[in-house]
């Protein structure tokens, strides 16, 4: 896929953030475009914009953990537009919380969004993206895709396992000569309302992790990030690392091996201990 225009482009988690401005820039590049969210308001604010900027859009509340919707969802954007040739599964959440004090249904919770949401999306499309001819898949994992954070271990076993998904999904195309390009994406900081719009439990304060995450650790925009995620699927490239955050530290894992887990460890007592 070199150019998205005339390219049918679905994109989840398209009320706010990274997948709002994905959408707004696709349909200044001529695609056409399937939002969805379960924020009919984030949703409708998204679908003025795209429409403001020419685009051809489609637009539909979907709570992409629930399977049948999505399936049924997929079969109306064909129906629809005729086609599809790209799927971007940007739909996540997060919860942050010890495992010791996490409930169970905190974990699934993350995990029918952030994983299943992920494999529904793929699923459903799939097919269509095949007969395209000539499409894509890009599932956004995390940085946390790449390490793992004591205290995000339901967020960090979503986005490890999207990636190993992702990455399984696109050697089986590649061994199926189907024209289809895979991407895993693993931004870093963004800022985008997921660390305010997060759920706690324990001893943690949701409302003191998204200060500290948009004061400190939000360096890149959404609409930086989402040209960096355009320009890596017009290259076809398997892996894409938004911000210089998910740089470094993908380089700091590689150098260090296990070793990460003991220095993130250290580094989080020492900045608990400060707030």
């Amino acid at each position: 896929m070199k150019d998205f225009r005339d390219k049918v482009v679905v994109i989840t988690g398209a009320g706010s953030g990274m997948g709002r401005e994905l959408a707004v820039k696709l349909a200044r590049r001529g695609a056409k475009v399937a939002i969805s969210d379960v924020d009919p308001e984030g949703l409708g604010t998204t679908e003025r914009l795209v429409l403001e900027a020419g685009g051809d859009v489609h637009a539909q509340l979907l709570n992409v953990a629930e399977r049948e919707a999505f399936l049924d969802y997929a079969e109306t954007v064909a129906t629809h537009f005729g086609s599809v040739n790209a799927v971007i599964n940007n739909a996540g959440i997060a919860h942050n919380g010890e495992i010791e004090t996490m409930e169970f249904k905190d974990i699934e919770r993350i995990m029918d969004v952030d994983y299943w949401g992920v494999v529904n999306g793929t699923k459903a499309f799939l097919p269509h993206i095949i007969a395209s001819g000539d499409g894509a898949i890009v599932n956004i994992s995390s940085l946390f895709g790449l390490l793992s954070e004591p205290g995000q271990a339901a967020y960090n076993s979503a986005k490890f396992a999207v990636r190993g998904f992702t990455e399984a999904l696109r050697q089986e195309m590649l061994i199926s000569d189907h024209n289809v390009a895979v991407t895993c994406v693993h931004p870093g900081g963004i800022k985008t309302a997921i660390a305010r719009n997060a759920t706690a439990s324990g001893d943690n304060d949701a409302k003191s992790a998204a200060e500290f995450f948009d004061k400190y650790l939000a360096r890149t925009s959404a609409s930086k990030a989402a040209d960096i995620i355009l320009g890596a699927v017009e290259k076809e490239r398997a892996r894409v690392l938004v911000g210089a955050d998910a740089k470094l530290i993908d380089v700091g894992v590689r150098l260090v091996g296990s070793y990460y887990q003991g220095i993130t460890a250290r580094l989080t007592k020492w900045a608990l201990s400060r707030t």
